[in-house]
C-alpha cells in the first residue's frame, strides 16, 4: 500500500463551497415574499373538507371568505392540506393562523414538501425535530422561519394537534422567491454528457464541480474526470452511498481505487447537492450538508482535466463507453464545472460539450407510491376476491428497513384454520404455514435482508406449489409442494394487525414490521395506495402514504474513535470492542492518560496502555511504565534499542541509523507537553574517541 493511500484522512470540514450554492435564485434579492395569497383555489387540495364553505381554497391568511379558513371532514392525524405553487420554488417560511371568527386552530403540525406531488418528504430541523409549533387561538399569526431554504413545487401540512375544544381549523401562507435551474436526465443505458476541456490551455490548480441529482437507481456512475497519464478521478453510487474513486495507470480493467464514501439513502427519488473541489493534492468532497477532505498522490498537483463524462464512465480517444452497466439512471441539475453550466452549454450546442444517447432537459419521474409503516400499531388490510378456482395466490412488493424482524404478510386460508405467516426473522425472510395450530410448512430464503435497501419479495402458491423469492431469485429461492390447496380466505394483512381483531382472520406472534413498502401487487394486479390513503380500498391505521421515512442514524458515523454503528428502525447502538473507548457513542476511554494514574491505582511497573488526551482523538498507545519510589516513568520503545556496530568505510564519513518509534508523533508530542521532564538516552562506545572529550 502507498504511503499516500495510508494517510487518507477523514476530516470533516466545516465549510461547504459557496460556488455550489450560487445557482438557483439572486443572492441580492430578499426571499420572503408571500407565495400563497395570489393562488387560485384550483391550487389547493385537501383529505377531506367539512363543507363547500370549509375548502382548501380558503386557507389564506388572514382570509375570511367562506367559513374563514379550512376544516377536514374529521379531526385526526389523517387529514393534510396540500398547495401548488406552481413550479418549483425556495420556500423560506411557514406562517399558520386559525380558522377565523372560531375555536379551530393547530397546536402543532409537520411540513411535507415534494416537487411531483408525489413521494412526499419530511422537513426536519436540525435537531432532527419533525414537528412545528402552532397556535394557541384562531387570530394570532405563528411564523416559522426554516433553518435551511427547501424547494419544492408542492407543499403539504399535516396537523398532530389541535385545540380540544375545537376541531382542525387552517389559514396559512408560506413566504420565498422563485427558483430557476438547469435539468438534464439520462436514461441508464447509453446517455451521458461530455465536457471537453480546451486543448492546450493549462488547467488552474484548483477545480470544482458541482451539481444535484436524484435517481431511484441505489448504483450508477455520476461522474468521470479523465486526464493525462491514465489519471481519473470518479463519482460512482453503490447501495445508495457515494464512493469517490481514484484511476490509475489508463487500464480499464484495472481495479479503481476507493478514497472516500458519503451518504445514504441516495436512492429516494429527491434531490442530493454534491460538490467535489480538487486543490493540490487534496481533494473536498461534499454531500449534502457533509464533507471530508482526502489526500491524493502528489502527481494531481500538476494534473490537468481533459475530459468530464457525467452519467458515464467515457474512455479518452477513442470515447467510448467503459461500463453500460453502471450509467446513472436519473436527473442532475446545476451542473457547473469550474463556472461553467455545462448544461446551459449543452442547450446552446456549445462545441466542447457532447450529449450521447437518449438526453432529455427536463425531469420525468415515474410515479411509485411508498408506504411508512413508523410503528408497533401500523398495519394495511387488503380485501381480496376470492377466484373460481381459489386453488392459488400471489403477493408481491417491495421493501426496505433496518430491523432484522417483523411481519410482513398474513393471510388465513380456508382450512382447518390454516394461517400464512411472511416474515423477517434473523435478517431472512421466512414463511411459515399453520394448520390446527402446529406449522406444516417452513421455507427460508435471502440473507442481511435489514440492510436498508430496496429488496422485492415474491409468494406464490398453486398447481401444487409454494414459493418464495427474494430479488427477482438473485437474493434466494425456496419453494416446497403442500398436499393442500393455500389461497386467500377473505383478508390480506401487510406489517402488522389491527388491534380489535383476535380472531383467526388476523394473527401476529411476531413483532410488527417498521420500515416502508411500495409496488404492491395482488394476484399480478398492482394495489392503488391513494385509494387506500383515500379510504376508498381496504383499511389502515397509522401509515404514512406516499412517502418512504426511513432515515439512516448511522451517516454520518455518530460512533467516536472507529466504534462500529448498527441500527434499528428507531435507535443506533455502538459497538465499542477493541476501540479502547466505552460508553454509548465509545466516547470515553477505558486506558488512564498517564502512568501516574496507573501508580495511583496501585499498579506496579510493566506494560500499559496509555491515552494522553483522555476522550480526545489522539488514540492510546502501548508504553512501559516504570515506577520507582520517587518519580513514574513513561518509556517508549524503538526498533534500535541493541548496539549497532559502525564499522569504517573508505570515503564515507558518516554513518546513518534510523529510529521508529512505537508511538506516533502526535502521541509522543501529547506525552512530551504533559510531563514534568522528558530525556533521551544515547550510548555510544568507543576506544580512545574524541567524540565527547575534544576542546572544541
Amino acid at each position: 500500500m502507498d504511503v499516500w493511500t495510508k494517510r487518507v484522512a477523514g476530516i470533516i470540514v466545516a465549510q461547504v463551497l459557496l460556488l455550489s450554492s450560487s445557482c438557483g435564485t439572486r443572492g441580492e434579492d430578499a426571499c420572503d415574499r408571500a407565495l400563497v395569497s395570489n393562488l387560485p383555489p384550483s391550487s389547493f387540495r385537501s383529505s377531506s373538507q367539512l363543507s363547500s364553505s370549509h375548502a382548501p381554497g380558503f386557507a389564506k391568511l388572514n382570509r375570511r371568505e367562506g367559513a374563514g379558513g379550512w376544516s377536514p371532514l374529521t379531526s385526526d392525524r389523517y387529514q393534510w392540506l396540500e398547495v401548488d405553487l406552481g413550479e418549483r420554488t425556495r420556500i423560506t417560511a411557514v406562517a399558520t393562523q386559525g380558522r377565523y371568527g372560531s375555536s379551530d386552530w393547530l397546536s402543532s403540525y409537520l411540513l411535507m414538501f415534494s416537487d411531483t406531488g408525489h413521494n412526499w418528504k419530511q422537513y426536519r430541523q436540525e435537531d432532527s425535530t419533525g414537528s412545528f409549533p402552532g397556535n394557541t387561538n384562531a387570530d394570532s399569526v405563528v411564523q416559522y422561519k426554516l433553518q435551511q431554504p427547501v424547494i419544492a413545487r408542492f407543499l403539504r401540512l399535516i396537523p398532530l394537534g389541535w385545540n380540544p375544544n375545537g376541531r382542525i381549523g387552517l389559514r396559512l401562507e408560506t413566504y420565498g422567491c422563485p427558483y430557476t435551474s438547469d435539468v438534464v436526465s439520462f436514461d441508464g443505458r447509453s446517455s451521458s454528457l461530455v465536457y471537453r476541456a480546451s486543448p492546450g490551455l493549462r488547467q488552474a490548480s484548483r477545480d470544482v464541480v458541482s451539481l444535484k441529482f436524484k435517481t431511484l437507481r441505489n448504483s450508477g456512475t455520476l461522474l468521470h474526470a479523465a486526464g493525462e497519464g491514465g489519471l481519473g478521478i470518479s463519482l460512482e453510487l453503490e447501495r445508495g452511498r457515494l464512493r469517490l474513486l481514484l484511476r490509475q495507470g489508463g487500464a480499464l480493467s484495472s481495479e479503481p481505487q476507493c478514497l472516500a464514501s458519503l451518504g445514504s439513502l441516495l436512492d429516494d427519488r429527491h434531490w442530493h447537492h454534491v460538490a467535489v473541489e480538487r486543490q493540490s493534492s487534496h481533494l473536498n468532497l461534499t454531500v449534502d450538508k457533509h464533507s471530508e477532505t482526502i489526500q491524493i498522490p502528489a502527481i494531481f498537483s500538476h494534473w490537468d482535466i481533459e475530459q468530464l463524462s457525467v452519467g458515464a464512465s467515457l474512455s479518452l480517444n477513442p470515447l467510448r463507453l467503459l461500463d453500460s452497466k453502471r450509467n446513472f439512471h436519473g436527473c442532475l441539475e446545476n451542473l457547473l464545472y469550474n463556472g461553467l453550466n455545462l448544461i446551459e452549454r449543452a442547450k446552446h450546442k456549445n462545441q466542447q460539450v457532447t450529449l450521447l444517447g437518449n438526453v432529455t432537459f427536463s425531469c420525468a419521474e415515474p410515479v411509485s407510491v411508498a408506504a411508512t409503516f413508523p410503528g408497533p400499531q401500523s398495519f394495511l388490510q387488503l380485501p381480496v376476491v376470492a377466484t373460481s378456482d381459489s386453488e392459488g395466490v400471489s403477493v408481491g412488493f417491495q421493501f426496505r428497513t433496518w430491523n432484522n424482524a417483523g411481519l410482513l404478510v398474513t393471510f388465513a386460508i380456508p382450512n382447518e384454520g390454516g394461517v400464512v405467516w411472511l416474515y423477517l426473522s434473523e435478517s431472512r425472510l421466512r414463511l411459515q404455514i399453520h394448520k390446527t395450530g402446529r406449522a406444516v410448512l417452513e421455507l427460508s430464503a435471502g440473507s442481511a435482508l435489514n440492510d436498508g435497501q430496496w429488496h422485492s419479495v415474491d409468494f406464490t402458491s398453486g398447481r401444487g406449489r409454494v414459493a418464495i423469492a427474494v430479488d427477482e431469485g438473485g437474493g434466494g429461492v425456496a419453494h416446497s409442494s403442500p398436499s393442500f390447496p393455500v389461497a386467500i380466505r377473505h383478508q390480506l394483512f401487510f406489517g402488522g394487525c389491527p388491534a380489535e381483531h383476535y380472531n383467526q382472520e388476523c394473527r401476529n406472534p411476531f413483532d410488527t414490521f417498521q420500515g416502508c413498502m411500495r409496488l404492491l401487487t395482488v394476484d399480478d394486479q398492482p394495489v392503488d395506495l391513494i385509494l387506500v390513503q383515500q379510504r376508498l380500498l381496504g383499511n389502515y391505521s397509522y401509515l404514512q402514504i406516499d412517502m418512504c421515512g426511513i432515515i439512516d442514524r448511522c451517516s454520518p458515523n455518530r460512533c467516536e474513535h472507529g466504534g462500529h454503528c448498527s441500527q434499528s428502525w428507531t435507535v443506533f447502538h455502538c459497538n465499542c470492542s477493541d476501540s479502547g473507548y466505552s460508553g454509548a457513542t465509545c466516547h470515553s476511554s477505558v486506558h488512564e492518560q498517564s502512568c501516574e494514574a496507573y501508580k495511583h491505582n496501585g499498579n506496579t511497573s510493566g506494560l500499559f496502555y496509555i491515552d494522553v488526551d483522555g476522550s480526545g482523538p489522539i488514540k492510546p498507545q502501548l508504553v512501559y511504565c516504570n515506577m520507582t519510589e520517587e518519580n513514574t516513568w513513561m518509556v517508549v520503545q524503538h526498533n534500535n534499542t541493541e548496539l549497532t556496530r559502525v564499522q569504517p568505510s573508505p570515503g564515507v564519513n558518516q554513518h546513518a541509523v534510523h529510529f521508529d518509534y512505537s508511538s506516533l508523533e502526535e502521541q509522543l508530542s501529547a506525552m512530551i507537553s504533559q510531563s514534568q521532564h522528558c530525556e533521551q538516552e544515547l550510548s555510544y562506545h568507543c576506544r580512545k574517541s574524541r567524540l565527547l572529550n575534544t576542546p572544541d
